[in-house]
């Protein structure tokens, strides 16, 4: 049977960094367990090696972690508002380990490429894709400022900060001036 596409990539990742694989290494023989709905489970044994295989569906992991719907939105804003949306459950020794790597292992993209297309062509195909990638991001950057002035500006479906900073401060100012009253009806009704 062939091993499942994520262990694969995973195993192509840490292959490509010993520091990886020696992290994990103090773990082998302990499982984890990735939970992405609708997706199915994804349990993966940790081997002496610092390397992952397929877990045995009886198996019980050791740190389980779920990532949320809202984690594909979340990555384009960066790693911290990711790891938001990713549970973690387990070995707390295991789960810091994991979260490292996540934050530090890296995909060396034209290295891969370099070795089907030679470096020039791998060099000049990951800068015209970061290239893109960067005029998408400012595109949608632009899009939602456009949206929000629209909405702010023309066709009035969202509040300026400023103007829902004033509201807040006077529902503060009229709670407490009715909290005053309150207290000087009860002092009013006790005197009499």
């Amino acid at each position: 049977m062939l091993p499942h596409p994520g262990i694969f990539a995973l195993n192509h990742l840490l292959g490509a960094e010993a520091w990886a694989r020696d992290k994990l290494k103090p773990y082998a023989g302990q499982c984890v367990e990735f939970r992405a709905l609708p997706l199915p489970a994804l349990r993966l044994d940790i081997l002496d090696s610092g390397l992952l295989a397929d877990a045995a569906p009886d198996a019980a992991p050791d740190l389980v972690v779920t990532i949320g719907s809202g984690a594909l939105p979340a990555m384009a804003r960066g790693a911290d508002a990711l790891m938001r949306e990713i549970g973690i459950q387990g070995s707390a020794d295991l789960a810091s380990t994991v979260q490292y790597l996540f934050r530090h292992l890296r995909w060396d993209f034209e290295e891969d490429l370099s070795r089907i297309f030679g470096d020039v062509l791998a060099h000049r195909m990951v800068e015209q894709g970061r290239r893109f990638a960067a005029w998408n991001r400012e595109a949608a950057e632009k899009l939602a400022q456009n949206l929000a002035e629209y909405w702010i500006e023309e066709q009035p479906l969202l509040a300026r900060p400023a103007d829902v900073r004033q509201f807040l401060a006077g529902v503060d100012q009229l709670r407490d001036d009715l909290a005053r009253i309150e207290k000087r009806i009860e002092a009013l009704t006790r005197m009499s």
